[in-house]
């Protein structure tokens, strides 16, 4: 697979129209143009005023009208999630509200391993005998039209809330407010825990409720919203941007016992992705999501202490079960070609499936192609899938639906079941949906926001990256290209695992670091000159503190 920088090219007239208009700098209008930011004024000055009224969601007025009735009548409501960071989130806020406001409230979170995703009827029976009347769906429902039928039937009202991607068939709930629905205008690109918000912030509304009510859960908003991997533009970028700010002294005593335990340098969009995020999702992974649950929902310190222990130790045993399956799924790519297929579709009943899913995104970034995991859970065959960002995974799969169970997700995940004497024939229908979407020789293109040389590596240039923060999905750290850097000493670090170089531009020495490139070591020598892609940082280690890049990919200069 061929590699290509594609440096940017951008509008002269449009960077100074807003230089004059935003009174920013030159490269702070260019790294807004590159990320195709629609409503600038709300990415730049964007605060908590400009959340979007909530009652503009379609159904929006019948949720809060079931949920009040619920109350008013003192009848149970259930909250059913996903295992997930954004579901765990989502069920975190709207118990805490619901509980806030008087309501008689239980949850339930099925079984990663055993039930799998999304409703299911034993787990509707089971609420049911807990005497619950209403269920909420948050963050799963959308696709559950059987499960919301057979609710019905056994006198279960059923609430939909949701993000994921709509069907033309819907579910017949008493209400779905999903912002993906085909006449809903409001933002669609929130997670599902974005959603929740939105209800509670309703319900706060129609409860005459102060703000705070509602905003105090924004830190577990941002959670869930940064981990689910959402644009993080309009409103999630004002969710996350004002949610890290309030989890740096968080309130809630789960979160803050998880802060400290992966004790990271600072509370950031990065901490809450490599941090935070794999540790509760590595509990639902490993078929028990209950525990992070109840540790945001802990008031006891000891007792959240405890459980944010326990969390890190599940984590500890999914990056050795990751480790296994991805080095047997090498093993059957390299042995069988496949990356010179299309896509790469493998099958092991023994493989965790609460884990193929992370070993899927690492293959992609390595093939650079769809990539779907099978394994057998209780007999069943589940897959999980990840494909790059010029690939919509949710529309091949549609494709290839009438060999599927059922299937679900985004255009760059989805989760699916299939019957085991189908395995072949998906393989070679899906092989050739992604063949007739693919145009010549496969290329990954990497962006690139522009050229820099030693003359931007400045404190100008460091305030015009901060206020792209925080980043996430649709607004990348911003990538760099400095050219004919002169190799002055190299070495690897971290167990050969990372690189660190001394670079220099003429007088100029520069430090950096290529995470997990140590084993590209022996292409660089010293008094080479190399071109490099790279976000620009600042070493903290240093005294006093200086500028460094952290190498995203590098070659030879060709001149």
């Amino acid at each position: 697979m061929q590699k290509v920088w594609n440096v940017k090219k951008y509008d002269e007239d449009k960077i100074k129209e807003l230089m004059t208009k935003y009174n920013i700098s030159d490269m702070l209008s260019k790294l807004i143009l590159s990320r195709q930011i629609e409503d600038v004024d709300m990415f730049l000055n964007g605060t908590i005023d400009d959340l979007k009224d909530p009652y503009k969601m379609k159904d929006m007025e019948k949720f809060i009208k079931r949920v009040k009735y619920a109350i008013d009548n003192k009848e149970k409501i259930c909250i059913y999630g996903d295992y997930d960071v954004d579901g765990i989130t989502s069920i975190t806020i709207m118990y805490k509200f619901l509980t806030s406001i008087g309501a008689d409230v239980i949850y339930y979170l099925p079984d990663r391993l055993i039930e799998g995703y999304g409703l299911n009827l034993n787990a509707l029976d089971n609420i049911k005998k807990q005497g619950a009347k209403l269920v909420i769906t948050v963050d799963c429902g959308i696709t559950a039209v059987e499960e919301v039928n057979y609710a019905k039937s056994i006198g279960l009202d059923m609430c939909i809330t949701d993000h994921h991607e709509c069907s033309d068939n819907l579910p017949d709930a008493v209400c779905i407010v999903n912002p993906k629905q085909k006449d809903d205008n409001t933002f669609s690109m929130l997670a599902g825990v974005g959603v929740a918000f939105k209800c509670i912030m309703a319900l706060a509304k129609k409860y005459n409720l102060s703000d705070k009510s509602y905003l105090k859960y924004i830190d577990i908003v941002a959670l869930g919203t940064i981990s689910d991997i959402v644009p993080l533009v309009d409103e999630n970028r004002i969710i996350s941007k004002y949610g890290l700010e309030m989890m740096k002294n968080t309130k809630n005593i789960g979160l803050k016992a998880l802060i400290n335990i992966i004790n990271f340098k600072s509370v950031d969009s990065s901490m809450v992705s490599f941090g935070i995020a794999p540790r509760i999702n590595a509990c639902g992974r490993m078929g028990n999501a209950g525990v992070a649950v109840k540790l945001l929902l802990e008031e006891n310190e000891k007792n959240a202490n405890e459980l944010a222990i326990k969390l890190n130790g599940q984590n500890t045993k999914r990056q050795q079960v990751e480790k296994k399956i991805f080095e047997e799924a090498e093993n059957i790519i390299q042995k069988n070609h496949l990356d010179l297929k299309s896509s790469i579709v493998l099958y092991n009943e023994n493989w965790h499936n609460g884990v193929i899913g992370i070993v899927a995104s690492r293959l992609v970034n390595i093939y650079y192609k769809p990539v779907i995991l099978l394994t057998k859970e209780n007999g069943i065959i589940r897959g999980s899938g990840r494909c790059p960002a010029e690939f919509s995974l949710y529309d091949n799969l549609t494709k290839c639906k009438d060999l599927l169970i059922q299937f679900g997700g985004h255009e760059l995940a989805a989760g699916l079941s299939i019957e085991e004497n189908k395995i072949e024939e998906f393989i070679n229908r899906f092989e050739k949906v992604v063949s007739e979407n693919i145009k010549g020789e496969i290329k990954q293109i990497i962006p690139v926001d522009e050229k820099i040389d030693y003359r931007n590596l400045n404190v100008e240039l460091l305030k015009d990256i901060n206020i792209l923060k925080p980043y996430g999905q649709a607004n990348k750290e911003p990538i760099f290209m400095y050219k004919g850097l002169k190799i002055q000493s190299i070495r690897t670090i971290k167990e050969d695992k990372h690189l660190k170089l001394t670079l220099r531009d003429g007088k100029y020495q520069i430090e950096a670091l290529a995470f997990s490139k140590g084993d590209r070591r022996d292409e660089l020598k010293l008094g080479d000159k190399i071109d490099v892609l790279c976000n620009v940082d600042i070493n903290t280690y240093t005294t006093p503190k200086t500028i460094q890049l952290i190498l995203q990919d590098f070659k030879k200069s060709v001149n």
